[in-house]
């Protein structure tokens, strides 16, 4: 143990040395749209196989206790971009119309004077880019949120659903249109191209790189065919099937891109989903109660695999880790060589260590918060519509409302699948951390309007 945990400094000693340098590795986080914790099928998934996933992870390391922010997509993605709860930004549901945004009792769009991982890496040297789905504000009649560059993107090509969508996916006013030049089962392989591109283009330098797909989004379009039966999509399971296995396709595709281009060693790839799955037919939330819009574990424990060979242990599966979205700022920020003194005041912890292959079983205590009212706040419905509040703590977690009732507790240990609240049986344990997590959600900022213009290429 001595002697690995000497090899994981040596490993994060030498980023830091390379600090500033062009050899500072390459940073690359793949954010799947809504894929359930077990959609991939090394994390036991029992529906179709995902062979290039399960190669990544058999090249990396896999971890079994990794949770995005929310068990939506707006708000979990501020939570990796900005290191911080999204509700501290006014981020409770997805980003949608002004009307709807209020009705979410959120802000219109992530306001740029917060935290960016982006910003902060350009700051170390790095080239930064952010391809795919944004999702952060903009689109719809939200008309004045910041651009992609705000945040400290070099360059960028969106969809719809941000301030600065890239004409060849948007040609309608929708999320996808049949004219669009890029097709809509043909996105993931051009923001795949779209990266390998930038990081040729800036060969010798470190390259910081959000690779965003909004696969395996519904509604799915596999093919022409499907598109011409289906202008809007479907959300079959043959439909989602199709789409998984090209998305599947592309992941590999990036890798083996990365190796012919020569930088396979000096590049880290993290691969996570922003939220679980639904519809899950059953088999893509695993073992784990809940859905997407819940704070279930099926909601927010996601898969998460991380890729950088001769750097990164192949095989190793690492389940004592408590991983968070939030801790992706810090930890990215370690590897490029920043110092922690230069960082701001965030919710996550560095675990740069952990990523390299040293499993840690420090306490964690980790807050969540959707569903601030029944209106905007309406699924999913049955078993699976959790408390509108979460923590975790160790390995308890309890759900509660904002208002203190429907309280349930669980011992994930034993219970990871949420079947038997304890809540009666251990009513200290249970009132300390609804005790604890109601005086969280308290003292989150009050909702803030958001400015008239605030384009970052102004």
């Amino acid at each position: 143990m001595r002697i690995k945990s000497l090899l994981i400094t040596t490993s994060l000693c030498m980023y830091a040395l390379l600090a500033g340098a062009q050899q500072q590795p390459h940073i690359i986080l793949i954010l799947t749209d809504d894929m359930g914790s077990a959609d991939i099928s090394c994390y036991g998934g029992t529906g179709p196989q995902t062979p290039n996933l399960d190669r990544m992870a058999a090249e990396g390391a896999r971890f079994t206790q990794y949770y995005s922010a929310s068990p939506i997509c707006s708000p979990s993605r501020a939570g990796i971009l900005t290191g911080s709860y999204p509700a501290r930004w006014n981020l409770t549901s997805y980003l949608q119309t002004r009307k709807g945004n209020t009705a979410c009792e959120q802000a219109d769009f992530l306001r740029a004077e917060a935290p960016s991982i982006a910003r902060l890496l350009k700051s170390a040297g790095y080239r930064t880019a952010h391809f795919g789905k944004w999702h952060l504000g903009g689109g719809r009649d939200v008309k004045n949120a910041p651009s992609i560059t705000a945040y400290g993107f070099d360059a960028y090509s969106s969809t719809w659903e941000s301030p600065d969508p890239d004409p060849l996916l948007t040609s309608g006013n929708w999320i996808w249109s049949k004219p669009d030049s890029v097709k809509r089962w043909d996105r993931t392989a051009y923001f795949v191209d779209r990266a390998l591109a930038f990081l040729a283009a800036n060969k010798g330098k470190p390259c910081f790189i959000n690779l965003w797909p909004d696969d395996v989004h519904t509604p799915w379009v596999p093919d022409e065919t499907s598109m011409d039966r289906m202008p809007k999509g479907g959300e079959s399971q043959r439909q989602f099937e199709a789409v998984l296995a090209e998305y599947d396709k592309q992941i590999g595709r990036f890798l083996d891109g990365l190796k012919q281009l020569g930088i396979d060693q000096q590049t880290l790839v993290v691969f996570t989903s922003d939220n679980g799955a639904l519809p899950t037919f059953g088999f893509r939330s695993g073992k784990f109660r809940g859905t997407k819009l819940s704070l279930y574990e099926g909601g927010i424990r996601m898969p998460l695999i991380a890729w950088q060979p001769g750097s990164i242990r192949a095989g190793q599966v690492d389940s004592t880790s408590l991983l968070n979205a939030t801790d992706l700022l810090p930890t990215f920020c370690r590897i490029a060589g920043i110092p922690a003194k230069k960082l701001p005041k965030t919710d996550g912890t560095d675990r740069a260590g952990v990523l390299l292959g040293e499993p840690s079983s420090k306490h964690r205590t980790f807050f969540w918060e959707y569903g601030r009212n029944d209106s905007a706040f309406k699924y999913p419905n049955g078993r699976n519509r959790s408390p509108s509040l979460a923590i975790r703590d160790g390995k308890w977690k309890l759900l509660v409302n904002a208002d203190s009732s429907s309280e349930e507790l669980y011992d994930l240990g034993k219970d990871p699948s949420e079947q038997n609240n304890i809540a009666t049986m251990h009513p200290a344990t249970a009132a300390q951390l609804k005790s604890k997590l109601l005086g969280w959600y308290r003292a989150l900022p009050k909702l803030k309007t958001s400015p008239d213009v605030v384009r970052g290429d102004e």
